[in-house]
């Protein structure tokens, strides 16, 4: 990049919402922020949070959930997937993950002495996991099975005969689901749907919730745990020695968002159509790529070289091509398959920003003849 001082860099790498919080969610904050009685430690959650997500999961999914011991609040998705390991991993005790994805709750996997077993998510399969070749020697250690849909990177939405499978298998190996929902908003073929919809999800898991994405409230950190009342129950006992809550103020904050619809639906349509104008750009170019079943990411094969003579031998390469000849910043995954994550939460105040960034891309890449294995 030190070759191009001048060009400025177009990132669709970062993973983060690129708008603010609602105005309607702020001025709430503004007002809490000065009241006295949300100065003190919040533990494990207010009541009025856990009503409004009891009211949201009823309004959204049609799932009845009891607000005092089937939820509890976290300071974002991700030290709720951090802190679920230490109630159920112990040494040789197995955590199943789908990969590529967010590797945290694998993290915390193996500082219990546990171990990750890796269940790839490839093109072939249409992004879901092959329950089928895993070895009952896994099995019968596994504890955890950590699934993300929509799913990040790929794109890919469950289906109601997804979860009934997977419901079925924890049901046999006596192992808990834990369903990262964190992008569910973003959900673009069909409704969004939760895992704690289908019939038997509330007795063998639960689901983790995030208003980081669909609510643009990232730098909250601001979300919940629901289901199962025991996994939540031991979820909120080692919470309740890991932080001491989320500042009253943000919750009640989040009160406004969560009583909202129209913020999570608003959200959507805009990254719906940047994603649809980044598929657009990217098939001119030479990529295949389809609009995702959900998120804000588009995830794209990787070419293995260029006519011109350029040679790729992972996503990787491809990646640091990108953004050292052309200022174009991706994120790269190799472990199932050579990929390209593009985010479309790139900085544009307005739809003409957005054309003119793609119109970027077109003028960088134009001319480029990317070639791909068939």
């Amino acid at each position: 990049m030190t070759d191009f001082p001048n060009r400025v860099l177009l990132d669709f790498g970062i993973g983060e919402n690129d708008a603010i919080a609602d105005e309607e969610v702020r001025a709430v904050m503004a007002e809490e922020i000065n009241k006295p009685e949300n100065r003190g430690y919040a533990d494990n959650g207010c009541n009025e949070f856990k009503e409004a997500v009891a009211k949201f999961m009823l309004r959204q999914f049609n799932v009845k959930l009891d607000a005092v011991t089937e939820i509890n609040h976290c300071i974002g998705s991700k030290p709720a997937l951090a802190m679920l390991p230490y109630a159920f991993i112990n040494a040789g005790d197995v955590t199943l993950m789908t990969v590529p994805g967010y590797p945290v709750a694998g993290t915390h996997t193996k500082y219990c002495g546990g171990t990750v077993y890796n269940l790839p998510l490839n093109a072939e399969r249409n992004f879901f996991p092959d329950f089928e070749s895993v070895p009952d020697s896994i099995f019968q250690r596994a504890k955890l099975l950590i699934l993300n849909y929509p799913n990040s990177p790929t794109g890919q939405v469950a289906s109601i005969e997804f979860y009934e499978k997977v419901i079925e298998l924890a049901n046999e190996h006596k192992f808990v689901v834990v369903q990262d929902a964190a992008h569910v908003m973003f959900t673009y073929r069909g409704k969004p749907l939760s895992f704690l919809q289908i019939d038997g999800a509330k007795e063998v898991g639960i689901e983790v919730h995030s208003l980081s994405k669909g609510w643009n409230m990232i730098g909250w950190r601001i979300g919940w745990v629901c289901g199962n009342s025991l996994i939540v129950r031991a979820f909120a006992d080692i919470k309740d020695n890991s932080d001491s809550g989320q500042f009253l103020a943000i919750q009640k904050a989040a009160i406004a968002a969560l009583n909202n619809p129209e913020i999570p639906a608003q959200t959507n349509q805009k990254y719906y159509r940047r994603l649809q104008k980044l598929v657009k750009t990217l098939q001119g170019l030479g990529f295949e790529c389809t609009i995702p079943g959900g998120t804000y990411f588009l995830y794209v094969k990787a070419p293995i070289g260029t006519t011109d003579g350029q040679k790729f031998e992972s996503a990787e390469d491809v990646s640091q091509y990108l953004i050292r000849e052309h200022s174009i910043c991706t994120v790269p995954w190799d472990n199932a398959g050579a990929f390209l994550r593009f985010s479309v939460t790139y900085i544009a105040q307005d739809e003409k920003a957005e054309d003119d960034l793609m119109q970027d891309l077109v003028d960088r890449l134009n001319g480029i003849k990317f070639e791909f294995n068939s």
